[in-house]
């Protein structure tokens, strides 16, 4: 019995792994070249990876400033060395466009890529990537003004309910704060 349980077990195992092995290349297989080549399309509209260009050289400059500083006497040929190596690494770029790619196409569809490159490299699209970081500044200003407004409105009608309610002993609110938890009327 216990052997007969250990097999049974062991079959289900072999057939999960079996299944997730199929799965993984299903999906794997799934992913051709035009949809790759359609997830590189809506990278380059929406500059996904744009904020990575600046990794190579950020690190290249942190290790001339770490290595100058620990041999300061070696400042020329520490630069030369670091740019050289530098510019020799930065042909592995490719390597995060192609992982970028392969992330957006597992996300998304092909045709839903080819929406997002479509829109996003129209006028509106380009407009949206110019000016959306300031539309949502100032969208995040009016809502902290209107959370004020909000909060001190509340406070205030809470205080004046209050107060009509229990007297002259409700407590005041202060302003922006939430007002305080009522009093028990007294007997």
């Amino acid at each position: 019995m216990i052997l007969t349980n250990r097999l049974r077990r062991f079959s289900v195992m072999v057939a999960a792994s079996a299944f997730a092995a199929v799965a993984f290349s299903a999906q794997a297989q799934e992913i051709g070249e035009s949809h790759i080549k359609a997830a590189h399309a809506a990278i380059t509209a929406i500059h996904a990876t744009d904020s990575f260009d600046a990794i190579l050289p950020q690190a290249a400059a942190a290790l001339k400033q770490q290595l100058i500083q620990q041999n300061p006497d070696m400042q020329e040929v520490i630069t030369k060395t670091v740019d050289e190596k530098t510019l020799a690494m930065a042909s592995r770029r490719a390597d995060l466009e192609r992982e970028s790619a392969l992330a957006y196409a597992k996300a998304f569809s092909e045709q839903n890529l080819n929406d997002i490159a479509a829109f996003y490299n129209s006028e509106a699209g380009k407009k949206l990537i110019e000016n959306g970081p300031i539309a949502t500044r100032e969208l995040v200003k009016a809502a902290e003004i209107w959370q004020n407004g909000i909060a001190r409105d509340l406070s205030e009608q809470v205080g004046e309910q209050l107060k009509a309610v229990m007297g002259t002993a409700a407590p005041a609110a202060t302003e922006g704060a939430a007002p305080a938890a009522p009093v028990a009327p007294q007997n």
